[in-house]
C-alpha cells in the first residue's frame, strides 16, 4: 500500500512536471537567450560577498563556512529581515521573471528618477526629505538607509524597489498617505500576505523531504515562506492608492491615477486596477492567464490552471538604465553597479564574432577597464545583456499593446469639401480614449509624459509640403519649451497637438507662463518648491502654480484640426496624409534641466513608440 502511494505521488509529480514544461513552450516568451534568468541549480552567483551582506541590513553582517553543498551566501539571506526577490524566484520563477522587467522593479534603478529626486530635493532645499525614495525604494527608506545614497552603497532589496515584500509582506491598508507605508519585516520563514490562504505550501511543507524545503534556519533543504495569510486589499484597487495618488508639498498632485479611476467607468463597472495591468491582455479587463503558482525544487506545486496574475504591471513606462543593471538579473550581481556602468553595452563587447577579430587584431584594441579586460568575462556580462535584451523587447512589446488597446485614431476628415488644387485644405483627426479606467496620458509626475500627433502631407512627387508635431535637434516637440526654438534655428509648431498636461506658474513679470516643475523662478531669488501659506482647498490649487489638464478623459474624444495652405497644394495627383501617435516618458528640455547624461537623452528617444501609424491617399485634381 506505501508502496503504491509513492509510485501514485511519483505519477502526479511527473504529470504535474510534464503539464508545465508544455506550459513553459507555449509561454516560450519567458525563455531568455536559452535559460531563465534565475538560476534553476538553486546556487547564487559567486565572488560578490559584499552585495549580500549589504542586503541583511538590520543583523551583524557576516559570511558563513559553506559546506555540504549549502551556499554560504544563502545563509545571509535566509537572516535578512527583508528577503531579496533572490529568494522568492527560486519557488516562484515566471512571477520573478515577469517582474524583473517591470517599472516595479525598475522604480529604484531608474536614473532619471535619481536626477529628478535631487533635482527637487536641491529646489525645496532639502525639506522634500524622503517623499520620493519612500515609494521608490520604500525598504531602503524604512532601514534607514539615507535619502541621498547611491544605489552601489545600497543594499540588494533597496536597489530592486518596489519588490516582492513591499506589496506581500503589508497587511494593512494605508490609502492616500504619499507612499508612506510600512513593510512587516520578518525572515524568509514568516508567512506573506495575500489574496488566498496558498493552499500549495501546505502540501510543500507537509512533503518536506520531498520537496526538500526548510520552514527554518536550523533545518536543512530550500529555505520557503511558512504559508500566507489572507488580505483581501492586496487584490483590490485601494492597495494601489498609497503611491499612485500623490500631492507635492506644495499642493499640486504629481500622481492622478486613483482620483482620474475613481470617475471612471471602470470603477463603476467594478473593475479593478489588478484586473487591466495584471491580466492576459495588456491594458484590458479581459481574464487572467492561467499556470502554476510555483515550482519548489524542480517540482510543480498546486493547480496548474491556476489564476495567474501578471506581475509584468503592463504600463505605458519603460527603463533606460543600463542593461546589465536592469532588468533585475541574478547573474548580473556577480558585478556591482558601478562595475557595470564602465562596460560600454554599445560597442560589441562580448560579442563572439568581434572578440575573434580582436584576438586576430583585425580590429582596434579599446582601452578596457581592468575589470572587463579578459574576453571571457566580457563575453559572460554580453550574455546577462543578451538575456536582459530580450526580456525589454518583451516589455516594449507590452507597453505598445497598452497604448494601442487604450486609444484610436479616426480621420482624416474633410469637412469643408474636397481637395482642390490652389485652395485651402483643411481637415481633421479623431484621437478617442478607448480606455475605461484612465485618461490618456494617464501616469505621474504631472507634465511629463508626452503623447502628441505627427502628421505629414506629401505631394505626387513624394515631397514633404506640410508636417505638424515634428521634432527638433534634441527630440523635442516644437511647443514654448524647445530648447532648438530659443535658440531661433527653427519655427515654432503652430498648429501641434499635444496631450502633455502642463504646469503654470506666476510670476513676478506677464501673465502665467507654462513651465515643467511648478518652480516660479521670477519671485525668489533662490527659487524653491514653496509651501503653501493658506490651504490649497481655498483655491484648489497652490498659490502662483497650477496645472492645465490636456489629457482626454475615458471614453472621450479630441479633434486635432490642420490648415494646409493652397499655395502648398500646387501638383494635381495623389496626396498622400500619414499620421502616428507618439508616446514618450520624459521630454529631453527636462531632462537637460535636472542634469541627465547624452545616454540617458539617448535611450529616452529610443523607446519612443509610434501608436497606430497609417497612410492615406487622395486624389487632387
Amino acid at each position: 500500500m506505501k508502496t503504491q502511494i509513492h509510485q501514485n505521488r511519483y505519477f502526479v509529480v511527473f504529470f504535474k512536471t510534464t503539464l508545465y514544461l508544455l506550459i513553459l513552450f507555449v509561454f516560450s516568451r519567458f525563455s531568455l537567450a536559452d535559460e531563465s534568468i534565475i538560476d534553476q541549480n538553486h546556487k547564487l552567483p559567486e565572488d560578490y560577498e559584499a552585495q549580500w551582506e549589504r542586503l541583511v541590513s538590520d543583523v551583524e553582517p557576516k559570511l558563513l563556512g559553506g559546506g555540504g553543498g549549502i551556499d554560504p551566501h544563502l545563509e545571509i539571506l535566509k537572516q535578512s529581515q527583508y528577503p531579496s526577490a533572490a529568494l522568492c524566484g527560486r519557488c516562484h520563477q515566471r512571477i520573478f521573471t515577469e517582474w524583473a522587467s517591470s517599472n516595479h522593479a525598475y522604480a529604484s534603478i531608474s536614473p532619471m528618477f535619481h536626477k529628478f529626486e535631487q533635482a527637487v530635493n536641491a529646489l525645496t532645499s532639502g525639506t522634500m526629505g524622503s517623499f520620493c525614495v519612500r515609494c521608490h525604494q520604500q525598504v531602503g527608506t524604512q532601514i534607514g538607509e539615507p535619502r541621498e545614497s547611491p544605489l552601489w552603497e545600497r543594499s540588494l532589496v533597496a536597489r530592486e524597489g518596489i519588490t516582492c515584500i513591499t506589496c506581500h509582506r503589508v497587511n494593512q491598508s494605508f490609502f492616500k498617505v504619499n507612499g508612506e507605508r510600512h513593510v512587516n519585516p520578518g525572515s524568509i520563514y514568516e508567512p506573506v500576505y495575500n489574496t488566498g490562504d496558498a493552499p500549495g505550501v501546505a502540501e510543500v511543507i507537509a512533503e518536506r523531504d520531498f520537496y526538500k524545503i526548510s520552514t527554518s534556519p536550523e533545518e536543512e533543504g530550500f529555505p520557503i515562506h511558512g504559508g500566507a495569510k489572507v488580505f483581501e486589499t492586496i487584490g483590490q484597487s485601494e492597495f494601489c492608492v498609497s503611491c499612485h495618488q500623490v500631492a507635492v508639498n506644495i499642493g499640486i498632485k504629481l500622481e492622478v491615477v486613483w482620483e482620474q479611476y475613481r470617475d471612471s467607468p471602470a470603477f463603476r463597472k467594478g473593475v479593478t486596477c489588478q484586473d487591466c495591468h495584471m491580466g492576459k491582455i495588456p491594458g484590458e479587463a479581459k481574464g487572467y492567464d492561467t499556470g502554476p503558482v510555483a515550482i519548489v525544487n524542480g517540482r510543480v506545486v498546486g493547480d496548474a490552471n491556476r489564476k495567474h496574475s501578471n506581475h509584468a504591471f503592463y504600463g505605458p513606462g519603460y527603463p533606460i538604465a543600463h542593461p546589465g543593471l536592469f532588468p533585475f538579473n541574478v547573474r548580473a550581481l556577480k558585478w556591482s553597479v558601478k562595475e557595470w556602468l564602465t562596460f560600454n553595452y554599445r560597442e560589441p563587447w562580448g560579442m563572439p564574432d568581434w572578440e575573434d577579430k580582436l584576438e586576430q587584431e583585425l580590429v582596434e584594441t579599446p582601452e578596457f577597464p581592468e575589470i572587463w579586460s579578459a574576453r571571457k568575462v566580457r563575453e559572460e556580462a554580453r550574455y546577462i545583456i543578451g538575456q536582459n535584451e530580450k526580456l525589454l523587447e518583451n516589455k516594449r512589446l507590452d507597453r505598445l499593446a497598452v497604448m494601442e488597446n487604450g486609444s484610436r485614431i479616426d480621420g482624416p476628415f474633410f469637412d469643408k469639401g474636397g481637395p482642390e488644387i490652389g485652395k485651402d485644405l483643411n481637415f481633421r483627426y479623431r484621437v478617442t480614449n478607448v480606455d475605461e479606467g484612465h485618461n490618456l496620458p494617464s501616469g505621474s509626475l504631472g507634465a511629463q509624459p508626452e503623447i502628441w500627433l505627427n502628421v505629414v502631407l506629401t505631394d505626387p512627387d513624394g515631397e514633404r509640403v506640410f508636417e505638424s508635431g515634428y521634432v527638433d535637434k534634441y527630440g523635442d516637440m516644437v511647443d514654448l519649451h524647445s530648447i532648438e526654438l530659443a535658440e531661433g534655428t527653427i519655427e515654432h509648431d503652430d498648429q501641434l497637438f499635444n496631450l502633455q498636461t502642463k504646469f503654470l506658474t506666476t510670476n513676478l513679470k506677464g501673465t502665467d507662463r507654462e513651465m515643467y516643475l511648478p518652480v516660479n523662478f521670477d519671485i525668489d531669488q533662490l527659487p524653491m518648491l514653496r509651501p503653501a501659506g493658506q490651504p490649497t482647498t481655498v483655491m484648489n490649487h497652490p498659490p502662483f502654480a497650477r496645472m492645465e489638464g490636456r489629457s482626454i478623459p475615458p471614453l472621450a474624444h479630441r479633434d486635432a484640426k490642420y490648415k494646409v495652405s493652397g499655395d502648398l497644394i500646387k501638383k494635381p495627383g495623389t496626396y498622400k496624409l500619414s499620421v502616428r501617435m507618439r508616446s514618450r516618458a520624459e521630454p529631453i528640455y527636462f531632462m537637460k534641466f535636472v542634469g541627465a547624461t547624452l545616454d540617458m537623452e539617448k535611450r529616452i528617444n529610443e523607446w519612443m513608440i509610434d501608436i497606430h501609424p497609417y497612410t492615406v491617399e487622395f486624389d487632387v485634381k
